[in-house]
């Protein structure tokens, strides 16, 4: 007579398993992790920011071409770390929808990719505050890739990710800005310099080559108005992705001990992984 019941029991422990496994919130939290795709806007704008010279060179005067180099040389440097903030905010992402059940993610060479610090660029707005937030994200993700407790771990990981997150997304919002400055900054260049001397060559003679020259300047317009609005999007999809991050936090219960408890402890802490080494380095500023 025991027997049934005792199998009717496990059946049922099997049951509430895979039900916490798939509970509203933990499906919000892998919804909110497949929003890390939005950030592929914030990607293609900082590889064009990156590549400004080449658009611009032959648009340039010499005197124009000597201080574009200079810009061009400080773009280059600072390309990997502003770059770095993207990746770092995507795989923070990642890290809590594998926590949530989602195995689509293997995130150990991701986050050894992280391996060095980046460095503050204030003329840019990517400052000391931002920097610290990237190295707090990459000790979290760290310590993630080891949590055993599904549902407190990814509790305790957005609790604990909510400041740097929000630091980290001020920052592509304040590099969205820089990157916008030098996009309106190029646009006079080449628009300017093609207006000022499509008129001297708008003669019967130089019919052709006006021609070419006129449907080069509305190309070059129709180019500069599209990048405009993917500005407007990269910045939309950040303010979409920090409500999306409240709103999942927002799915548990608000706890005093959420940082203290034992059992969130346990979530995020165990035995040290392989990687853990990539949370040593300090942050560097620029000088």
């Amino acid at each position: 007579m025991k027997s049934p019941n005792i199998a009717a029991l496990l059946l049922l422990l099997a049951a509430l398993a895979g039900c916490a496994g798939n509970s509203p919130r933990l499906q919000a939290v892998r919804a909110l992790s497949a929003e890390s795709s939005k950030l592929g806007a914030f990607n293609e704008l900082s590889q064009r920011f990156r590549d400004t010279y080449p658009r611009q060179q032959p648009y340039l005067t010499p005197a124009a071409d000597a201080r574009e180099r200079q810009l061009d040389a400080a773009r280059q440097a600072a390309y990997p770390d502003f770059i770095a903030i993207e990746n770092g905010v995507a795989l923070y992402l990642r890290a809590l929808g594998k926590l949530a059940g989602d195995e689509r993610f293997d995130l150990e060479d991701q986050v050894k990719a992280m391996s060095g610090a980046i460095k503050a660029w204030p003329d840019s707005g990517l400052d000391d505050r931002h920097v610290n937030a990237y190295a707090g994200l990459t000790r979290l993700i760290t310590r993630a890739l080891t949590a055993r407790y599904q549902d407190r771990a990814v509790e305790q990981m957005l609790n604990d990710g909510r400041d740097e997150l929000r630091q980290l997304l001020d920052a592509m919002a304040a590099l969205l800005r820089y990157y916008d400055k030098t996009h309106d900054n190029e646009q006079r260049i080449v628009l300017g310099t093609l207006e000022s001397e499509i008129p001297f060559v708008d003669n019967p003679r130089e019919h052709l080559l006006a021609a070419l020259a006129k449907a080069h300047q509305q190309a070059k317009v129709a180019e500069y108005r599209l990048i405009g609005r993917r500005f407007t999007l990269a910045e939309s999809n950040l303010a979409a992705l920090s409500q999306a991050h409240q709103a999942a936090l927002q799915l548990w219960p608000p706890r005093d001990d959420v940082k203290s408890a034992p059992g969130a402890k346990a979530a995020l802490g165990g035995a040290p992984s392989a990687v853990t080494a990539v949370a040593a380095a300090p942050a560097a500023s620029h000088p």
